[in-house]
């Protein structure tokens, strides 16, 4: 009984030896992967978004070796896609809102690693210069997805323009859940990119920030520009188990960094900041 208890316990550490070995030989490979990788396709709608990580971002991952390819997308529902199925690395072009609306009514395993700078949404018109003069029943243009609409509502609330009921969800309001529309004011949902479009039939148009900038409209012309509240800055985003590979690190330091900073404040006057970079 002794003999074979003393072969079955070797037996066993025999095997876990093997295993242990086997782990060691399939994680070490995998680490030494993540260490070199140092080619990445990052996501960013057109605008203000794909100009802040071309100007920004990218001098500074090629000064460490990185080969970077941005990729241009005109909504906003295909990069975070891009990004679940592996065809990005990286995305740089929702807010904090919108990204942990879709990702939960997806079900996609996304991870946000750092806050960046957004132009803020405005209200823009080419019909009028002020909201001084606004009529009964003018046509204002909105985003159709959930959140930026309940985006777009705060920043009408914020003008004076409408009032939202307390208590409501501010990821999820919608033109049911206003109090009070005074001007009775006839809301039009459209895409978010197709906004800018639209200004020569609505009288007043709420475009998101890159999408504003894109079209050619500066923020100074806006009616109105919004006070951009932290859960409407935009994030990195990466999937889910690659947040703390180095190159996800890297990129995420390149955003913290003094060299960032001084492009944002140099070329990006008026845009919202966490507060690393103010």
């Amino acid at each position: 009984m002794s003999a074979l208890f003393s072969f079955a316990a070797g037996r066993r550490a025999v095997m876990a030896g093997a295993a242990l070995a086997l782990i060691a030989a399939v994680s070490l490979p995998a680490m030494a992967q993540d260490a070199a990788k140092k080619s990445l396709k990052i996501g960013a709608t057109a605008g203000s978004n794909y100009d802040l990580l071309q100007k920004g971002i990218l001098p500074q991952l090629e000064k460490k070796g990185y080969q970077i390819k941005l990729i241009e997308f005109n909504d906003y529902v295909q990069p975070n896609l891009a990004l679940s199925d592996g065809s990005l690395d990286a995305n740089f072009f929702q807010h904090r809102a919108y990204f942990d609306q879709f990702t939960s009514d997806r079900k996609l395993a996304l991870t946000a690693v750092v806050q960046g700078p957004v132009a803020p949404m405005g209200v823009y018109s080419k019909k009028h210069k002020t909201l001084a003069d606004i009529q009964n029943g003018a046509k204002v243009a909105l985003p159709n997805d959930p959140s930026n609409l309940a985006r777009a509502l705060l920043v009408l609330q914020q003008a004076g323009l409408v009032k939202v009921k307390e208590g409501v969800n501010p990821a999820r309001i919608s033109e049911l859940d206003l109090a009070a529309n005074p001007h009775k004011l006839k809301f039009l949902a459209l895409d978010a990119a197709q906004l800018p479009r639209v200004l020569e039939d609505a009288d007043y148009v709420v475009v998101n920030g890159n999408f504003a900038v894109s079209s050619g409209l500066k923020l100074s012309e806006a009616v109105v520009l919004e006070n951009t509240p932290d859960q409407y800055l935009n994030v990195v985003a990466v999937k889910t188990g690659n947040e703390k590979s180095a190159w996800a690190q890297d990129l995420a330091a390149a955003y913290r960094s003094p060299e960032f900073k001084a492009v944002v404040d140099s070329q990006f006057p008026g845009y919202a900041k966490p507060a690393f970079l103010k």
